[in-house]
């Protein structure tokens, strides 16, 4: 099924209000299988949305209007539906009934003829009932196309959905089901060339990759009728993407709400080993970030914040060892930068070293980072540290 989201609403051509119930309907309606193929907002105007419901129609299945179903003048929606659809509108006796009581339970206040076109609906429509407001909201079928009202207050529009509209689409046995594979050292750019016949073939399986600071993620979408068929296809796919070239050497976890840090402090516990950093030019970034994803945090033994010091392989070796000696700790680690005599007002150029102690031995790596706003730097210059933490850890708990 083909699904249109049409918002109705000046304000949201303004600027006063963004429009959240896109971005929740575009989510629910995969969740159920339904693709939503177009966004469109129109303001308060008859004859503009009548335009758009024109268009829609011969696009799209499901046609789904929100806002407009208040009890003033410019909330017209309902009323231009039904005269797109040659309808007249009814009223739904149910929601008649809760203005009454609503307008009863309140002293001094009359229920007016405007206040009763909440209670409208299109004839022939299905009511959806309201349980977080006033005004109904429906559903109809004409000419093959399924048109939706719904109103435009999020928590009303929530509210309606999840209790009255979801239970009449769940017709269908399939859904949808997602996989995020997450991976550190490679680029988006890079990615896709690797992927690129994959992303322009793709059917069912899709993908999909997204740049972060960083770090690139790439979803996998699947429709299925249950998660275990899900999975088959969704596992042949990941086993074609990570055969690419080094993109199963840069695989680090799954997950929408993962992250390096913490995919590293879950190593870190699962193997007990204890650590300490210290670090410059990062501001205690990384000890900060990789603590919090810690659930025994005695495992981290301590930390420094230096600066102002001579930058060099041997001072990174010398302060890695220094601090896993200094606090008993298992793996110590130290990073280091420093900014690039090339560095230009607009473009920082920066270098750092990183160097792991584990068990007396010590390991350094150098990576240059540059083209970015120095926050970004940082986040970069710790995921490095992080991503060579990681190696290490997955190394040494081969040998165990």
């Amino acid at each position: 099924m083909k699904a249109e989201l049409i918002a109705v609403g000046t304000e949201i051509l303004t600027g006063q209000i963004v429009n959240t119930n896109a971005q929740f309907l575009s989510e629910k309606f995969a969740e159920i299988g339904i693709d939503v193929f177009f966004h469109t907002a129109v303001g308060d105007n008859t004859r503009r949305l009548l335009s758009v419901l024109d268009i829609a129609c011969k696009r799209s299945d499901l046609v789904v209007l929100c806002g407009g179903l208040g009890p003033t003048e410019d909330d017209l929606t309902k009323q231009t539906l039904a005269m797109f659809l040659g309808k007249e509108l009814v009223f739904d006796q149910a929601a008649l009934d809760k203005l009454d009581r609503f307008f009863a339970s309140r002293k001094g206040r009359v229920r007016t003829p405007n206040n009763e076109r909440q209670a409208q609906l299109v004839a022939g429509s299905t009511a959806l009932h309201n349980p977080a407001g006033l005004a109904v909201g429906g559903l109809i079928e004409q000419g093959g196309v399924t048109y939706v009202v719904l109103p435009g207050p999020p928590s009303e529009l929530k509210a309606m959905f999840t209790e009255s509209l979801q239970p009449l689409l769940l017709h269908s046995n399939q859904k949808l089901y997602s996989r995020v594979l997450r991976f550190f050292g490679v680029g988006e750019s890079q990615l896709v060339t690797i992927l690129a016949d994959l992303i322009e073939n793709q059917t069912d399986p899709t993908l999909a990759p997204y740049a972060k600071i960083g770090e690139v993620t790439l979803r996998l979408s699947t429709k299925a009728e249950d998660e275990e068929s899900a999975n088959k296809k969704l596992d042949r796919l990941e086993r074609e993407i990570l055969a690419r070239e080094h993109l199963a050497r840069c695989l680090y976890g799954y997950g929408e709400d993962n992250s390096l840090s913490k995919v590293v402090a879950r190593k870190l516990e699962a193997i007990g080993t204890s650590f300490a950093i210290v670090e410059n030019m990062t501001a205690g970034l990384l000890q900060a970030d990789l603590t919090l994803g810690l659930q025994e945090c005695q495992l981290f033994k301590g930390g420094q914040v230096v600066s102002d010091m001579e930058i060099s392989a041997e001072k990174a070796e010398e302060l890695a060892h220094f601090i896993c000696k200094d606090v008993g700790a298992d793996l110590g680690l130290a990073l280091l930068g420093r900014v690039k005599s090339e560095s230009q007002v607009d473009n920082t150029m920066a270098s750092y070293l990183i160097a792991f102690c584990l068990n007396g031995r010590v390991s350094i790596t150098e990576v240059e980072v540059g083209g970015y706003t120095a926050q970004h730097m940082r986040q970069i210059a710790c995921l490095h540290a992080l991503d060579g933490m990681r190696n290490i850890l997955l190394n040494h708990e081969n040998l165990l």
